[in-house]
């Protein structure tokens, strides 16, 4: 059996944009496990974006027959697992879905090192911000509480915020975990069952929770990710954006390339281990601000609030991203120039779709 780096759900965004960092630094052969889903890849190919030396195994994380094939072949001294199904709209009404791909792929990936008597040197694991909800506010006497999830009769009223309080950045050693929703009860499950795994067959993990990644390479076809690439879609066909709720729920949006120089760390640093780092831009920008940027590059009419709510949504979500600084990491790539950047990729991209 062969050493190797594998990396599961390795053919999409976040996947592709590692290849190569890891193609470039490292000298063991690296294995993708991808369903190739079509709701990412509707034509079930390859995308051009992963690194040509990746050896691609088309395969289910949740089928043991796929895991069976892998372990013939291989045995893994790093894994970084990002296979998940995401949207947080979607898991509401698919909650078996994310809950079979999210939990269940993960304990089968699992299983099958324990039943091959296979313990990796490390996991690393992209986890997401939607593992904290609506996180910690602080009222106008400077106390903090967990608001919880905003409940419908709140937003049918267009109670956006919780009244005299203000969002608190999310931070992984101050923000306790409260998902509002079911992908991010699910994310926060893959990080329980994958620690407990790790202490008994002693594994060193790494956890990173994701903001909103964006960037060149991202699906132009998955109509519940990619908030980015949607508004660059519709102000490029010179349309008005839609803004949810009043346009001014925050985000941090966090490039691509930021991303993938963040997870790269997390395989190698040995602060990494055994520690949980929120990876973002660290500036949150309302959904407004980014709307009038991509608007502003394709001189569309100015977005406009439309008024709808998407259920399970949190209000703000921004996160403190010096902790996250011990990795020798740090966000290079701000709003502006990745919107740009992105653009100009669909641009290219579109263009030569005809």
């Amino acid at each position: 059996m062969k050493d190797c780096i594998l990396v599961t759900g390795g053919a999409g965004f976040i996947g592709s944009a590692l290849s190569h960092l890891l193609r470039a630094e490292d000298p063991r052969p690296i294995v993708a496990i991808d369903s190739l889903h079509p709701q990412v890849h509707p034509k079930r190919l390859r995308p051009l974006e992963l690194n040509q030396d990746v050896e691609l195994m088309v395969g289910d994380v949740c089928e043991l027959d796929t895991w069976k094939a892998f372990m013939a072949q291989w045995r893994p001294s790093l894994v970084v697992h990002l296979a998940a199904e995401t949207g947080t709209g979607q898991s509401l009404s698919e909650a078996s879905r994310h809950t079979h791909v999210n939990v269940t792929g993960t304990a089968r990936m699992l299983d099958a090192f324990a039943a091959a008597g296979h313990v990796p040197d490390r996991i690393v694991l992209t986890s997401s911000r939607a593992v904290y909800g609506e996180g910690l506010w602080e009222n106008e006497n400077g106390e903090r509480f967990q608001p919880g999830q905003r409940s419908k009769r709140m937003l049918d009223d267009a109670q956006w915020d919780f009244p005299g309080a203000t969002a608190i950045p999310f931070r992984a050693d101050i923000t306790p975990a409260n998902p509002t929703s079911v992908y991010g009860a699910t994310k926060l499950a893959q990080e329980h069952i994958i620690n407990a795994w790790a202490l008994s067959f002693g594994t060193d993990v790494a956890i990173l929770r994701l903001q909103n990644v964006y960037g060149a390479g991202q699906s132009l076809d998955n109509p519940y990710t990619g908030i980015v690439s949607l508004f660059s879609r519709l102000a490029k066909a010179k349309q008005s954006i839609p803004l949810y709720e009043d346009g001014l729920m925050r985000r941090d949006f966090v490039y691509i390339s930021d991303v993938a120089r963040a997870v790269f760390a997390a395989t190698r640093e040995a602060a990494a281990v055994g520690r949980v780092y929120d990876i973002g831009c660290g500036l949150p920008s309302t959904i407004k601000d980014l709307a009038d940027e991509v608007a502003r590059h394709y001189g569309a009419p100015a977005p406009h609030v439309c008024g709808k709510y998407r259920n399970g949504d949190v209000r703000h979500a921004g996160c403190d991203v010096s902790r996250s600084l011990e990795l020798g990491w740090s966000p290079e790539v701000a709003m502006s120039q990745g919107v740009a950047q992105l653009c100009d990729w669909i641009d290219v991209r579109l263009s030569g779709e005809g």
